[in-house]
């Protein structure tokens, strides 16, 4: 016998324990409230049918925020259902004959309905979201205690309730006007509550994404019928009753339908990782091209999913682009979940905030791509290594450019304005020599020589910096320029109006410069054609000769030093060279 009490002992686990006395204190409960609606005279409909409605009523409830809280124990409104049958079954205390079990019962005869609109206004994740949230829950609290309270103060159950009712026990003064006063009050404002909550599941239904449509709307819609309902149900009693008990019936049905709802959610949450058998079959076709995040998002429900790639050589997220992903913070309208392998990170989730009330569906999702997510990772993480090299070779380009501004402006505002002080010293020395000029003079006019050399190898050095036409009046007026000092004739053909970018105008030119010294030095070419137009977005020049071809762009350091520049800024430079049919040399560099 001991060895058996064990057995069953190690089998039920303490939740199971809990639920299990839970559904026995249910079955008690729900007898207990059958019996005294079978035993009262005061039931307007028949007595069976009313303790059917009340048993059937209490056990879903109870039933169903068991399955609740067994799917989701981390989820506060399993335990708030069971609240709500046990609420609901207090209520059948009103029937018995005991003055002190009649006036209990009366007390608690609405505090079902608090636990049932902290349900609604709070599914399906348990927490009321907004301060209207809890201001509607304020003041259904405060009505369905204090002034139902205040309300049995003053009440005469005979006059307030039914002719045959017990004495209500917390009777202290009876005073039926002002007894009516705070019984029209409490349904009044229970109305307004009402409609004003029908009203705010409206909108949060119209303003929900299509996840949170999903995996909210049975319970929304029965909620709003549900309180639309008792709207009409308490309207009908301030009246008097004049449509007679069919609001009261429609409500207790209406009530009653709220645990098949949540069930059917429960239900669609388990049919939904389905949809992981469909996707572990769908990433497993090689032969077909997968959209990873069209198939994510099908199998979660949520078209709106993004996926968000970690690399750990710069320690942060990416897309499938390999550009930066920032995920989305706790306080945001968007939730992240983490995809592990082998205990690494690999990937984010960034999903709709619905899809973490049914955290098991997202991680069987996550767990089933994992392998596929990681292939993409490394293609992410090197698209995002050969967008940072582009970056860098841009950078670097950049930084050449100002070193070379610099060297330049030193140059000219330096080393040449010296040079030429130096030539004007000399003259004017020459202008005041008196005695022995003849002997003096040509040493002054050789000095004088030199120096204008030297000015000259210096103009020629910062023009090869980077040209003062090409500063002043733009890429074509270099080029025309370009074309007139080369070692070769040169048919032009220009087709640029303003100015383009800074960067974009000096590697134009330092190409077309390079590739007519190559052409002087290589082709052994009678001719070169030098060309370039504005092509939409795009700058093209060529530069072709009649030579003997045969280039190699690997071949040497200056072209693939072209070839760099020309890449680094987005370009692309292309050389065609057949043997004994010339060269051409085409770049097309981004212009915006």
């Amino acid at each position: 016998m001991y060895a058996l009490v064990a057995r069953v002992h190690d089998v039920f686990d303490p939740p199971m324990k809990r639920d299990l006395a839970t559904a026995v204190l249910a079955l008690g409960a729900g007898t207990a409230a059958a019996l005294l609606v079978l035993g009262s005279d005061r039931e307007l409909s028949p007595a069976a049918v009313s303790a059917v409605l009340a048993l059937v009523v209490g056990w879903a409830y109870i039933g169903s925020g068991l399955i609740a809280r067994r799917q989701r124990p981390e989820n506060r409104l399993g335990a708030v259902m069971v609240f709500i049958g046990f609420a609901w079954f207090a209520t059948f205390l009103a029937d018995s004959n005991d003055s002190i079990l009649f006036t209990l019962g009366t007390a608690l005869e609405s505090i079902y309905l608090l636990g049932f609109v902290y349900l609604i206004l709070s599914f399906p994740t348990g927490r009321l979201r907004s301060n209207l949230d809890r201001g509607l829950f304020a003041g259904a609290f405060v009505l369905v205690t204090v002034v139902e309270l205040a309300w049995l103060l003053f009440a005469d159950s005979r006059s307030q309730i039914c002719s045959d009712c017990p004495s209500n026990a917390l009777e202290v003064a009876r005073n039926d006007t002002l007894a009516d006063a705070l019984l029209q009050t409490q349904r009044t404002v229970g109305v307004l509550l009402s409609v004003l909550t029908v009203a705010l599941l409206v909108r949060r239904w119209r303003r929900a994404s299509l996840p949170e449509r999903r995996s909210g709307a049975p319970v929304l819609w029965a909620g709003s019928a549900m309180f639309a309902a008792l709207a009409i149900s308490v309207a009908n009693d301030i009246f008097g009753a004049p449509l007679g008990p069919g609001p009261a019936w429609t409500r207790s049905l209406v009530f009653a339908s709220i645990p098949i709802a949540v069930l059917a959610v429960l239900l669609q949450q388990r049919l939904a990782r389905g949809a992981v058998a469909g996707l572990v079959v769908e990433l497993g076709e090689s032969q077909t091209s997968v959209d990873l995040r069209e198939a994510l998002g099908r199998a979660l429900g949520d078209p709106s999913l993004e996926l968000a790639y970690w690399v750990p050589a710069t320690a942060r997220y990416v897309d499938s682009g390999g550009h930066p992903v920032e995920l989305p913070q706790p306080e945001s309208r968007r939730a992240a979940t983490l995809v592990e392998r082998e205990g690494e990170t690999i990937a984010a989730l960034i999903h709709d905030p619905a899809l973490s009330e049914n955290s098991e569906l997202v991680q069987s999702v996550c767990a089933a791509a994992a392998l596929t997510l990681e292939n993409a990772r490394l293609q992410a993480e090197l698209r995002a290594r050969l967008a940072e090299l582009q970056a860098s070779r841009a950078r670097l380009v950049e930084a050449t450019e100002s070193e070379r501004r610099r060297i330049e402006r030193d140059l000219h505002d330096g080393t040449q304005l010296r040079l030429v002080s130096i030539a004007m010293i000399l003259g004017l020395a020459e202008s005041k020599l008196a005695a022995d000029r003849p002997a003096v003079e040509p040493v002054l006019h050789e000095a004088r020589e030199a120096l204008a050399v030297a000015l000259e190898e210096l103009r020629e050095l910062t023009q090869g910096i980077r040209p003062a036409i090409l500063v002043e009046r733009g890429l074509a007026a270099a080029l025309d320029d370009l074309a007139r000092r080369a070692a070769l004739p040169v048919r032009i053909a220009l087709a640029i109006e303003g100015r383009l970018p800074e960067q974009i105008e000096s590697a134009a030119y330092f190409v077309a410069s390079e590739a007519l010294a190559n052409a002087a030095k290589h082709s052994h070419a009678s001719e070169v054609r030098l060309a370039a137009s504005r092509r939409g977005a795009a700058l093209v020049l060529e530069v072709a000769d009649d030579g003997i071809g045969g280039a190699v762009p690997a071949g040497g350091s200056g072209l693939r030093g072209l070839a760099d520049r020309v890449e680094a800024l987005g370009g692309r430079l292309t050389v065609s060279s057949p043997p004994g049919r010339g060269t051409t040399l085409r770049a097309e560099l981004p212009c915006e």
